[in-house]
């Protein structure tokens, strides 16, 4: 059964929602338009520390959560360790899921 993260990654896809990848979503940072970032358990160490202090520093909330493979299937794509959810409703309810498993 698919989780309600996963359906919420999808919807966040199809509407235009969701950002893809670590320069999209830096860029995105610098113009405010992100709301959550997720990031990938298994990204390397350094760029994990590149991204959550831009996060810090836009004041986005983010959280690591789940592998680059388990990600880039809900958000039906591949190779991706990073996404930016740039709507506010998406945002608050796909962090209080990642809350509730954390």
């Amino acid at each position: 059964m698919r989780s309600k993260l996963h359906s919420y990654l999808g919807f966040a896809k199809k509407s235009g929602n969701l950002l893809m990848g670590y320069n999209t979503c830096i860029f995105a940072m610098k113009k405010n338009k992100i709301k959550l970032l997720i990031v990938a358990e298994d990204i390397s160490e350094n760029t994990g520390k590149k991204i959550e202090k831009e996060a810090k520093k836009h004041q986005v909330a983010c959280r690591v959560h789940g592998t680059s493979d388990e990600l880039s299937q809900m958000a039906g794509t591949g190779g991706r360790s990073i996404f930016g959810i740039t709507d506010q409703n998406f945002a608050e309810v796909i962090l209080k899921e990642i809350d509730k498993d954390g």
